[in-house]
């Protein structure tokens, strides 16, 4: 266990996880809404690894988190103009961005659509996290699959048991609905999942 202060959180507080992300292993991590697991999106075994702890259906891509828009542009083959606008209106926030995958990420990640849906999270530790792996990570939430998402660390259960998970415990997340995902790399947008941000506003932002 990792315990972290959510306000102060550093890069050099999560030296410890983010080796254990790149050397293929699985971290546990509060987020913006619920606690997610990261692995490094680019490795193939890492991210079996991932599906295999939740039980998750392979033909169900993972989203993934950044901790700014750079680094979002260094998965990506490339980012349209719309979904730049958005990305510099929303991030840090609640909205996840449907881009083209860049060729290092791992295909299981998409589940073979070559598409990622990406954010920058409000919240200190994902943000810090993903930096100090130097990479967009993994954020799909930390229960086996169907199960209810966690607000706590306490209540990772079993998967805190695993040895393949290390958790970082920066308290209580305020849940809520979860991240709204949308497409709008061409043609009309698209809204994929309502969430936190409305899709009028999505809108509102396009046509300003």
């Amino acid at each position: 266990m990792i315990r972290v202060d959510p306000a102060t959180c550093t890069v050099a507080d999560l030296v410890e996880a983010s080796a254990w992300i790149r050397a293929g292993g699985v971290v546990a991590y509060p987020t913006d809404t619920f606690y997610g697991l990261a692995v490094d999106p680019t490795s193939d075994t890492a991210v079996a690894a991932l599906f295999d702890l939740k039980g998750r259906d392979p033909g169900v891509a993972m989203p993934l988190i950044a901790a700014s828009l750079a680094q979002t542009m260094a998965i990506t083959t490339s980012i349209d103009d719309a979904s730049s606008r958005l990305a510099r209106t929303f991030w840090p926030g609640a909205l996840s961005l449907i881009l083209d995958a860049g060729p290092a990420i791992s295909p299981a990640v998409h589940a073979g659509r070559h598409t990622i849906a990406v954010r920058v999270p409000a919240h200190r530790v994902a943000q810090t996290l993903a930096a100090a792996c130097g990479t967009a990570i993994t954020s799909t939430s930390a229960n086996r699959s169907g199960a209810l998402p966690v607000s706590t660390a306490d209540g990772l259960a079993e998967l805190a048991a695993d040895p393949r998970v290390r958790v970082v415990d920066g308290g209580a997340t305020p849940g809520g609905l979860p991240s709204t995902i949308v497409d709008v790399r061409s043609g009309p947008p698209r809204l994929i999942r309502e969430g936190a941000i409305a899709w009028n506003r999505v809108l509102d932002c396009l046509n300003g």
